[in-house]
């Protein structure tokens, strides 16, 4: 599994203020963002068992193995714990039974406890481990939240992202992140963006320098992180350049394999750009909800030429 995205398995156990029974979480990575509850595992069929996975007993399989011999326990542990799990969690504050921890300790395996329902604990951690483990890439930008839209700016360094996000902020919209924008693909068509955390709140702006949007607007003004929902590319307004004048033309980025709904915002003195993409984020939003108002009108002037045409016809 060398250069596949991993994380400590000390990650989880922080997060989830998990018991360490014994073994190392430090030492082991997870590559797997699923959790595995070993109901067949404990009866002896191994066939498809991915033993890269975390692996979690519930109130149903301490049951179980409850009414199992101490002998009959301890060979369904050691045939666990044999195989190179990253963990075993026992949820709901149950007891830990003897031949478990023997057998965890026999072959330097992680054992957690937690008082936590199994189910919620469950749930939790393939949600945090689909966030940590998921691929992730670095763009230049500003991701901004307006209208619970994410909008990630991009353009030429100095063509006024950062004071664009400002202006939003004072707009009563949300910065996550400036200069720089960690993207993670979450889903078969979703992308979070957040900033990387040494940059976090904070907002260059030339001839004022770095400051804090945390400090200076509060917590409202600011989110850790956000759907990216379309992109706008931001760039200095071109004499002559032929900009789209209707929006019939529905233009994507790709990132991470992840298509955006992309559109070009000149920028040009005068220009209010916070207005602009207020109205980019709304109208994407109703195009979201089958509603095209670009389509709409060119089918009204279209509707209107037809009639004048039958009309001058029928003359």
């Amino acid at each position: 599994m060398e250069g596949a995205h991993s994380i400590s398995l000390d990650r989880i156990v922080q997060e989830f203020n998990l018991e360490v029974v014994c073994g190392d979480p430090g030492s082991v990575k997870v590559f797997r963002h699923n959790v595995n509850r070993p109901g067949l595992q404990i009866v002896g069929y191994y066939d498809y068992f991915d033993n890269q996975r975390i692996q979690m007993i519930g109130r149903m399989e301490w049951s179980y193995l409850a009414q199992l011999t101490p002998e009959q326990r301890a060979k369904s542990f050691d045939d666990l714990f044999s195989r190179p799990i990253p963990a075993l969690i026992v949820a709901r504050s149950q007891e830990i039974f003897p031949e478990c921890r023997e057998a965890a300790e026999k072959y330097g395996r992680v054992l957690l406890a937690s008082d936590q329902p199994t189910v919620w604990l469950q749930t939790n951690i393939i949600a945090a481990l689909t966030r940590y483990l998921a691929p992730c890439i670095t763009r230049h930008g500003v991701l901004v939240e307006v209208y619970g839209e994410g909008i990630l700016l991009m353009g030429e360094s100095g063509v006024g992202k950062s004071e664009t996000a400002v202006e939003l902020i004072k707009r009563g919209h949300r910065l996550i992140a400036d200069d720089a924008v960690e993207i993670r693909r979450v889903g078969p068509d979703a992308l979070i963006g957040m900033a990387p955390e040494l940059i976090r709140y904070y907002v260059e702006l030339r001839g004022i320098g770095v400051v804090d949007v945390r400090r200076l607007f509060g917590m409202a003004a600011v989110k850790d992180s956000q759907e990216i929902n379309m992109v706008i590319n931001m760039e200095l307004w071109r004499d002559g350049m032929l900009y789209d004048r209707l929006g019939l033309e529905d233009r994507y980025t790709s990132i991470l394999d992840v298509p955006l709904p992309t559109l070009t915002v000149p920028v040009k003195p005068g220009r209010n750009l916070a207005v602009i993409i207020e109205v980019a984020a709304m109208n994407n939003r109703d195009k979201k909800m089958g509603y095209n108002a670009a389509k709409e009108f060119t089918d009204q002037i279209n509707a209107h030429f037809d009639q004048q045409l039958a009309g001058s016809g029928r003359m």
